[in-house]
């Protein structure tokens, strides 16, 4: 810059100086780039003098009101940017700046809150806040930017540009909520935070903020109920504090500024809009959180409690906007909302179940008395208070019905209400699924008055449940029947004896013909037949419920077995006939659509046949019941599918998934089915084929073990030259799924072969001839050393040390003591030393572990064979130092394997570079 000419800017120049000093600045005004000279000398403090900084200010000042839309975005980064540097310079200076400088500084930043804050510098407060924090200069010069955006968008004697009149009051305001939010944030002293939030709440009541019923601007209410919230929280975390600290004084005063926020909050939790009620829900949680410690409360604060659960029972309410058939952002907005009212609620009950119980149960009851001619929200909401008191006043297991004899009565009143009241017909699906909901919530109360069960039943069972007219609620319904008959108490005789009073097992096996239970869409999936436009009452996931739901019913009965296994036969023998004939017509299908139909189709049949064996348990077996027969015959219908040759893929997961089942309730009733079953899942096989078979055989052999053991020597290296024939086909080296894929199968393998040696068979692996037998070995020892991935790598190592307790002693198998020290010692070492075995790693410090159990086996059925070797032939041909190898084996040789395994971590930490 010119310094003759900025000599002039001295209030003590002549006035040929001054005169100069006036020309350079409209010279500089004019020049496109001169401002940039003087936001470099604000930026770096070039100058001291302060009437220089005044001047380079006037120049910014000058570019930003007249010439900033002429700049590019670059150099307008770069104003913002001295702006900002220049403050953060304020906060370190030894002194303030002059008076004059800091309201130019401040018209300066206002001018560019005009220019910028809609459109590119939206975080304005938020920057500047972030530098001042709480420094009293910084607070000094953020009061005096907020006085000139003021001059400059407000103030009613000044004459605004058309830009600045589009910067609304409203938006000013919103924004300066945010921005006292944030401050009332800042951690401080409990009493200076204290003082902050009363002296805020005095200007902002003075100012007529508090009076929220005259505020129309909802956006605004919103910012303001956060920014109550915030100070509300915040004098509750600095009465913690004092109280914490044993200051029982501030603490009281913390508690009166906390009580008089209350009303304020009252009216914000009950308006009408939600996002307002939202933002001060926090406030309301943590003032509950403090009534809870206090050890009596005042009549006002029992008011105030009071005054909470009405606005949460009131705003929990359904608007008749919402959209129960179709549920948007809106909805799911309002789901959320309730969530946190639910919160609250739950708070009001550890405050005061009594008075929440009572409330309750007011409002239950007048509006149950009348339900007919009111409202369905209302109605909603009432069952829906009832439903949350499950949780709200939780207890053990349920048990709801005993104990405290006032709220058992009152419970059990209010559900004896809802079952007789006839409630369950109101004609609204939110009413009819709360009236579900809540009967499976309170299931223990028809064990109190079991003579309620068959009129809910029937309710499950006809137009108010599995009948609706709503998909949603037919769905729905689907999974709390089944929830509700599991649910009931079987073991009680009176139980028992009502439900079969009801005959309700004859009733479902009826409904099945009517399209409730066996409503698989045959013809649906038949499109080209003649009854296509076939509509179902449930989606094949709800008739899974229904199909679990008739075996319980079944299974659990009173009936003989001989009548169970009839019942049982009329449930699945409609889904084996179909089986059939839609497996032939699958074999003979061109399409490739019909195929996959016909084959979803089929699976589901299966499907349901398996859901319906869950029913079993070890008091109530397959065989106790007189049903092994037909799930025998529910076997030979379904195993034909196997050796289907189209959509093998979606056939085989359903019977492999009916096998495992039959495996559990059948027991060794399922073994002449396996041979023939495994043989066709072998054919053809891809990787995920593989993965999915190999479980069925782990169940079979850890379950049957020697009863099985000729069959899996017969299928063993069947089964292995398949896993192996996936394992060696070349894929692309970037193709990810198909690695993973191998991943996965190499891990199935393992497990295979650890479920093997692990269920005491070894002998499978043993007389599968030397050969193969050493490319096991082989195959082994390479996902122990090769692969990088420590899963199987745990695996392999827990294969090897049971082989080597099984095969390593003296009378093992011919040549397996030198597999032992030729490749097992060896992994021991070779594994942990790879680069990709990475200690921190959870898993791989689980895979040394095993690693170092494999070592002491070797040592356990070796002995000083083993530690002579280590320490005269192995350990030195890694160039291990003498003496960590004596260290080495006397760590191996201790007895406590804990030791061993610490050491054996250390060991390799040292080894690693």
């Amino acid at each position: 810059m010119d310094e003759q000419a900025l000599l002039g800017l001295n209030p003590n120049a002549d006035s040929d100086f001054r005169q100069r000093a006036l020309a350079y600045f409209e010279q500089l005004k004019i020049s496109p780039d001169a401002w940039q000279v003087c936001a470099e000398a604000l930026a770096q403090r070039t100058y001291s003098d302060d009437h220089i900084k005044f001047f380079c200010f006037q120049v910014l000042e000058h570019q930003v009101k007249y010439k900033y839309s002429e700049l590019t975005a670059v150099q307008q980064q770069l104003i913002r940017e001295t702006l900002i540097s220049w403050l953060q310079a304020q906060m370190l200076n030894p002194q303030p700046e002059k008076t004059f400088i800091r309201n130019k500084a401040a018209q300066v930043f206002a001018l560019l809150f005009v220019t910028e804050y809609l459109t590119k510098w939206p975080k304005f407060f938020f920057d500047i806040l972030s530098v001042v924090d709480l420094n009293p200069r910084g607070v000094d010069l953020y009061l005096r930017i907020l006085m000139a955006i003021d001059s400059e968008l407000v103030d009613r004697d000044v004459v605004h540009t058309s830009e600045a009149s589009h910067m609304s009051i409203e938006v000013l305001r919103e924004e300066a909520c945010d921005c006292l939010f944030e401050i009332v944030n800042k951690g401080m002293d409990p009493v200076d935070k204290m003082k902050l939030v009363e002296s805020l709440c005095q200007v902002l009541q003075s100012a007529g903020f508090f009076s929220i019923d005259q505020e129309e601007d909802v956006d605004f209410l919103a910012r303001f109920s956060k920014l109550v919230n915030g100070m509300g929280q915040s004098l509750i975390v600095s009465w913690t504090k004092l109280i914490k600290n044993g200051d029982i004084k501030n603490a009281q005063e913390a508690l009166q500024a906390i009580e008089t926020k209350v009303a304020l909050m009252l009216q914000l939790l009950i308006h009408e809009d939600d996002d307002i009620s939202s933002n001060i829900i926090g406030f309301c949680y943590d003032y509950l959180h403090i009534l809870k410690q206090l050890a009596v409360l005042s009549d006002q604060q029992k008011a105030n409690v009071e005054a909470i659960m009405l606005a949460v029972m009131k705003k929990l309410t359904y608007d008749e906007e919402y959209n129960f058939e179709n549920e948007g952002e809106d909805e799911a907005m309002f789901v959320e909302y309730r969530k946190q009212l639910k919160l609250l609620l739950d708070r009001l009950a550890q405050v005061s179940p009594e008075l929440l119980l009572a409330s309750v149960r007011r409002v239950f009851s007048s509006t149950l008395q009348n339900w007919q001619t009111t409202r369905f929200m209302e109605v909603e909401v009432a069952v829906r208070l009832l439903y949350m008191l499950a949780e709200a006043l939780p207890v053990s297991h349920g048990a709801h019905f005993s104990g405290d004899v006032s709220k058992a009565s009152a419970l059990q009143d209010m559900m004896r209400t809802l079952v007789t009241s006839g409630v369950s017909s109101y004609q609204h699906t939110s009413v009819t699924l709360e009236f579900f909901e809540t009967v499976v919530r309170y299931e223990k109360f028809f064990t109190v008055e079991p003579q309620h069960i068959p009129c809910v039943l029937m309710a499950f069972l006809d137009h108010r449940g599995l009948r609706h007219s709503s998909a949603k609620v037919r769905s729905r319904t689907a999974y709390l029947f089944s929830r509700f008959v599991k649910s009931l108490n079987w073991g009680s005789t009176t139980c028992s004896r009502v439900i079969s009073l009801f005959c309700l097992t004859n009733t479902l096996l009826k409904y099945s013909k009517q399209s409730i239970v066996t409503e698989i869409e045959w013809e649906q999936v038949d499109r080209f037949g003649s009854e296509n436009g076939y509509q179902s009452l449930l989606s094949s996931d709800d008739q899974l419920f229904i199909y679990e739901t008739a075996g319980v019913l079944i299974v659990n009965s009173e009936y003989p077995a001989e009548r169970k296994q009839a019942l049982m036969r009329n449930l699945l023998t409609p889904l084996m006939e179909k089986f059939k004939i839609l497996l032939e017509k699958l074999m003979l299908a061109q399409d490739e659509e019909r195929q996959a139909s016909l084959a979803d189709c089929l699976n589901h049949a299966v499907g349901f046949a398996s859901r319906t064996s869950k029913a079993f348990s070890n008091k109530q077996t397959v065989k106790q019941c007189g049903c092994s027969e037909v799930y025998l015959d529910c076997l030979q219908t379904f195993l034909p599918a196997l050796s289907c040759p189209l959509q093998k893929d979606i056939l085989r997961s359903g019977v492999r998934t009916f096998l495992h089942r039959m495996i559990i309730c059948l027991e060794e009733e399922v073994l002449p089915f396996i041979p023939s079953a495994s043989e066709h899942m072998l054919k053809d096989c891809e990787a995920k084929d593989l993965q999915e078979f190999i479980p069925l055989i782990n169940q079979i052999t850890a379950k049957f073990k020697i009863q099985v053991s000729p069959f899996l020597q017969q299928m063993f290296m069947p089964l292995l030259h398949a896993i192996f024939e996936v394992l060696l086909r070349p894929a692309e080296e970037n193709d990810q799924s198909a690695a993973l894929e191998k991943q996965m199968l190499r891990r199935s393998y393992f497990a295979f072969l650890q479920t093997v040696t692990g269920s005491g068979m070894s002998e499978v692996i043993a007389n599968q001839g030397a050969e193969n037998v050493e490319r096991v070995l082989v195959t082994v020892i390479q996902g122990a050393v090769e692969y990088p991935d420590p899963i199987a790598q745990k695996t392999c190592f827990i294969i090897l040390s049971k082989l080597v307790e099984l095969w390593g002693g003296k009378d093992g198998p011919v040549g397996f003591a030198d597999f032992v020290y030729k490749h097992i010692v060896p992994a021991c070492f070779l594994a942990p030393l790879k680069q990709t075995f990475d200690l921190a790693d959870a898993q791989t410090v689980l895979a040394l572990s095993e690693c170092a159990v494999t070592l002491k086996t070797i040592h356990l059925k070796r002995g000083p064979e083993c530690v002579q070797y280590l320490q005269q032939e192995y350990l030195p041909s890694l160039q291990v130092a003498p003496e960590i190898i004596q260290e080495f084996c006397q760590a191996l040789q201790q007895p406590d394997a804990k030791v061993f395994k610490n050491y054996l971590k250390v060991f390799f930490q040292r080894a690693k570079p």
